[in-house]
């Protein structure tokens, strides 16, 4: 009842056919392989972008580096200096203070004793002579 013959095979597809299938996966892998590379070159833009950037902030630190050591030497200089001068002014004023107590009144150096400053007394001075002026 059946004509045909036992072993039977599948119609055979063309070659055609076959190749149209492998040339697919030829273009898929050739894009996967396009894009790979895209994304690498633009890996290593970042990258370079990167280390330039990392070099242009060694070269900042470098600079700010050595702004800091010059501005540490300065402030160390007019530390120094400001010491040198309150010791000139602490000398000045005790020597003021002595040519008062031998030159001046009693009244002025104890005003300058008691924390007025030497200048308030001298005005002090100036203003009693000032009053006596007017009183004449």
């Amino acid at each position: 009842m059946n004509d045909r013959p036992k072993h039977f095979l599948p119609p055979v597809e063309p070659p055609s056919a076959d190749i149209d299938v492998a040339t697919r996966r030829l273009m898929t892998a050739l894009d996967a392989l396009e894009s790979a590379v895209e994304r690498r070159r633009e890996a290593d833009r970042d990258e370079d972008e990167l280390a330039s950037r990392i070099q242009a902030l060694g070269v900042d630190r470098s600079r700010l580096a050595d702004e800091l050591d010059g501005s540490l030497v300065k402030t160390r200089k007019l530390e120094r200096a400001n010491r040198e001068i309150a010791e000139r002014l602490d000398q000045a004023i005790g020597t003021i203070r002595a040519v008062l107590g031998v030159e001046g009144n009693g009244a002025d150096v104890e005003n300058a004793e008691d924390g007025e400053d030497v200048e308030d007394a001298e005005d002090d001075e100036d203003a009693e002579d000032g009053d006596a002026e007017e009183d004449e």
